[in-house]
């Protein structure tokens, strides 16, 4: 019998920042596998370290102690940031950063830019990333034009040009208005379950942890460690519907009343 291999393989990672007044341990001893294609959501308090494991499995930070393995490969070696395992990911932060002087295309184009590819290809990619994110026709508009919520689309856009296999998202959702950000949950599912890329995604939300996630990773106060992980088990695809139901606003209260034992 074999074992798949996780996607992304958190051992035993700790992360301690030095400061004036003493040393920040920030995150310690976590344990985490998430599985090729798996939807997790990081849930907890403020402080509790979910944006900072997000940027260890990104290879943004490197760990104090512990390693991070993608598709069973060690990220850090000897130090050193491996550039082929970090290239199978893609980040998605709460600004959408988008170069006011480019136009949308060259924005979602410019990871292609930077890695050789030819203009042709990249413009081809770009427009194909544009209809899968819902912004098709707003290729050559500039980044002023567009909504904050078809902004984070063109961002989701450019960290898909190069077809990663994991998708990191930090609070995308987080300054966007409730009835754009429950419209934003839904394109992410459906861009979710066209692309069967592995997403990691950092929110506050309890809805919309439970509405996204396959499975919630519930994380406590500083040091940050793993409370515990809940799977969500509804059917795809899901509507906003869902969160009116029993079941759904039962999951909701008991993250609810735990976040506020352990805060």
């Amino acid at each position: 019998m074999t074992t798949e291999v996780p996607g992304i393989d958190v051992d035993a990672v700790s992360k301690i920042y030095p400061s004036d007044s003493g040393p920040v341990h920030a995150l310690e001893n976590v344990d985490l596998k998430v599985k090729r294609g798996e939807f997790v959501v990081l849930l907890g308090p403020s402080g509790c370290g979910k944006t900072t494991l997000l940027r260890l499995i990104g290879g943004l930070l490197s760990p104090t102690h512990g390693d991070l393995r993608v598709s069973g490969q060690s990220l850090w070696r000897n130090g050193e940031r491996d550039a082929e395992v970090s290239r199978e990911m893609g980040m998605v932060f709460q600004d959408a950063n988008l170069f006011p002087w480019y136009s949308i295309e060259k924005n979602i184009a410019l990871p292609l830019q930077l890695r050789g590819v030819d203009k042709k290809t990249r413009t081809a990619k770009a427009h194909e990333l544009c209809e899968l994110v819902g912004i098709g026709g707003f290729e050559k508009r500039w980044p002023r034009e567009l909504s904050g919520g078809m902004r984070q689309r063109a961002a989701i856009a450019r960290a898909l040009s190069y077809d990663p296999h994991i998708l990191l998202m930090d609070e995308p959702f987080g300054a966007l208005d409730a009835m754009t950000r429950d419209s934003m949950n839904l394109e992410l599912q459906r861009i979710w379950m066209t692309s069967g890329c592995t997403v990691v995604l950092v929110t506050h939300s309890i809805p919309e942890a439970v509405f996204l996630a396959d499975r919630i990773v519930l994380m406590t106060p500083r040091p940050g460690r793993i409370d515990r992980i809940l799977d969500v088990e509804f059917d795809r695809p899901r509507d906003l519907d869902l969160s009116a139901s029993a079941e759904f606003q039962g999951i909701a209260k008991d993250l609810r009343h735990r976040l506020e034992e352990i805060s």
